[in-house]
């Protein structure tokens, strides 16, 4: 029976010191969110424990805005609760531009901007009647529309500034000197 025992140790051992040493084989793609194909430009701020207390923070703040719209009632609490939600989504959004700092996570940010802005508006037109209603809507989804084609607009900005470098500078072509020395005898 102790046999038994030893030998299970001494594979085990022998099996986990095979696995360690045994080069990490990557097959396929790294799994999507790996930094392998999206690195994370601020990596220092990315683990620190400044952004898990940020990101702590940010949903307290937003567990208490959706406590402090409890106490409403009819349109005011919809209208309170979007706006708690959009705040807890555009300050999430601005926690990782400031962890990535990607000209996508800053498109990211001006996004979250704009569908919280129209979901807010949307709950405020609930206020109006009839056609004013229908009209505060058609201004809330023709405002979000152009915020989200600006917001497009300035990621190709920004992308196409960050990406393009500067052609490097090559000097003149030299002429070859004439000779000046006389080589007759």
């Amino acid at each position: 029976m102790k046999m038994n025992t030893l030998y299970a140790a001494v594979s085990g051992a022998i099996l986990l010191g095979a696995a360690t040493l045994a080069p990490a084989q990557q097959t396929g793609n790294p799994p999507a969110g790996s930094t392998a194909t999206n690195p994370v430009k601020n990596a220092k701020v990315a683990m620190s424990a400044d952004y898990r207390a940020d990101k702590d923070r940010i949903e307290a703040d937003a567990k208490a805005a959706k406590e402090k719209c409890k106490s409403m009632s009819g349109n005011a609490k919809d209208v309170c609760q979007a706006e708690a939600k959009a705040n807890e989504k555009i300050a999430k959004a601005e926690l990782e531009n400031k962890r990535k700092g990607t000209p996508h996570s800053a498109y990211e940010v001006e996004k979250m901007k704009a569908e919280g802005t129209y979901e807010v508006a949307k709950e405020k037109c609930e206020d109006q009647k009839g056609a004013e209603q229908h009209n505060c809507k058609k201004q809330a989804k023709a405002d979000y529309k152009k915020a989200l084609a600006d917001a497009k607009a300035n990621q190709k900005t920004v992308a196409s500034n960050s990406t393009t470098t500067p052609a490097p500078s090559t000097p003149a072509p030299s002429t070859p000197k004439a000779d000046t020395t006389k080589t007759g005898k």
